[in-house]
């Protein structure tokens, strides 16, 4: 058996079913389902009974278990060995995400510089999404709950999206005022824009639009002068001592964030890097990202 097989016997083992081995892999169930029946054919025995409670693991099952423990510790001590040789990484590395997410986390992309001065990083901010396939970035940051098939990645965290609007604003329009009470910041009318026209008519009705632009920037900077409300990332909002919310979540619209690039570039010592070094850094802001903060008052 090779190391790739003892991951799958290990994996089914910690986690006694196939789909929570399937998601501690990053394959699917059938594949883990497959691979564990290939082995077992290879070694001609059983290495898990399936029970009602999962998969219990006979004596072969938990010898090979130790051996897979004992080697993925040494595997690990060996990769951090490599990894310990930051300054080592050389060459380009160009990486596409949104702008809300740079500039909510510019520490998660300059501790990475930092750790790897050798690498010289292209970042392209926008909401378009690139095409990694035609290569127009190595690895990207993509809000998307259902990634496209023939990428590979990790899934950073969740974002959630809330209303916001200036505290000048709120004082203004005064207490006790409704959504529809508000001026409302929208996109651009060639825009596609008909989920917020949608969304206002349910919500907010007869509520007036301020102002459009296509530029986030713009209507974050609107938003900030207190010309109207708009939707931001929980993070975002939460972090403006200048603005508070204004009782409006967009449950439904939440977006994993995940960091994604092609299955032929994993490997790649850059990309493994930063995509290691992205998961790590946001791990301390998940409930920033989630919204389960609470705002200043």
């Amino acid at each position: 058996m090779d190391w790739d097989d003892l991951r799958y016997v290990l994996a089914i083992h910690r986690e006694k079913t196939l789909s929570g081995a399937a998601a501690t892999l990053g394959v699917s169930r059938t594949t883990v389902g497959r691979r564990l029946k290939e082995a077992e054919d290879r070694l001609g025995v059983r290495l898990f009974d399936r029970t009602e409670e999962g998969f219990a693991a006979t004596a072969a099952g938990d010898e090979l278990a130790e051996t897979a423990v004992r080697l993925e510790a040494e595997i690990h001590l060996a990769e951090g060995r490599l990894l310990g040789r930051d300054a080592e990484l050389r060459g380009r590395l160009r990486v596409s995400t949104v702008d809300f997410v740079f500039t909510g986390f510019p520490e998660v992309f300059s501790s990475f510089i930092q750790r790897y001065p050798g690498v010289e990083v292209t970042l392209g901010v926008t909401h378009e999404q690139v095409s990694l396939i035609r290569r127009e970035a190595d690895v990207a940051l993509r809000l998307d709950n259902n990634p496209a098939d023939g990428l590979v990645g990790r899934r950073i965290g969740r974002l959630q999206f809330e209303a916001y609007a200036a505290r000048s604003l709120v004082e203004r329009v005064g207490p006790g005022a409704t959504l529809a009470d508000f001026p409302w910041l929208h996109s651009d009318e060639r825009s596609d824009g008909r989920w917020l026209d949608d969304w206002l008519a349910r919500n907010a009705p007869g509520a007036k639009v301020s102002l459009r632009s296509d530029d986030f920037a713009v209507r974050r900077r609107a938003l900030s002068a207190g010309m109207g409300v708009t939707f931001l990332a929980c993070f975002d909002g939460d972090a403006d001592p200048g603005l508070v919310r204004v009782g409006a979540r967009l449950s439904d619209e939440a977006r994993d964030l995940w960091v994604l690039t092609l299955p032929e570039l994993r490997n790649n010592s850059r990309i493994r890097a930063f995509m290691d070094h992205v998961y790590d850094a946001f791990q301390p802001h998940q409930r920033a990202l989630e919204g389960a903060l609470t705002p200043a008052p």
